[in-house]
């Protein structure tokens, strides 16, 4: 799936119009007091199902976590594990969409090449694009042996 375009968001199917709507009202959650770099994001499942995340930091950086993880996480902890969209919401900086960080890119990897939507707050321009093209030579079950 390698692929990206910018979507005009009236564009964009109804379903993920909507995820990048509560996407954006997840993003006014965020607990950012050190960086003030809002984010929100969400996560639709195959079966209709919507779970949303913000950022959320903490003094001690590396325990903070991110809105994509977020998202994921609260699906998972409700049994879903198979997503159709993936959408981020941030400003976007010198005017580039705001993507997902290489901690989030691995959590989105192990729930398979899942089309992403990025969009700043204005949500008029939509960046399409896809972990693969993300993450190329994503490490992940396949790489793992497992016991049985």
């Amino acid at each position: 799936m390698n692929t990206e375009e910018i979507i005009d968001f009236t564009d964009i199917e109804p379903d993920i119009q909507s995820l990048i709507k509560k996407s954006m009202a997840a993003r006014e959650y965020s607990y950012s007091p050190y960086s003030k770099f809002k984010v929100g994001a969400g996560v639709l499942c195959t079966d209709g199902i919507i779970f949303t995340g913000c950022n959320v930091e903490n003094a001690s950086y590396p325990v903070g976590t991110c809105a994509e993880r977020t998202a994921i996480v609260k699906a998972v902890s409700e049994g879903k594990r198979k997503f159709k969209v993936l959408a981020v919401v941030a400003n976007k900086v010198n005017n580039i969409f705001t993507t997902p960080c290489g901690f989030c890119r691995q959590a989105i990897a192990e729930f398979g090449d899942v089309p992403i939507y990025l969009a700043d707050p204005l949500m008029k321009d939509v960046l399409k694009t896809s972990l693969s093209s993300l993450l190329p030579c994503a490490f992940g079950l396949g790489n793992v042996e497992t016991l049985q």
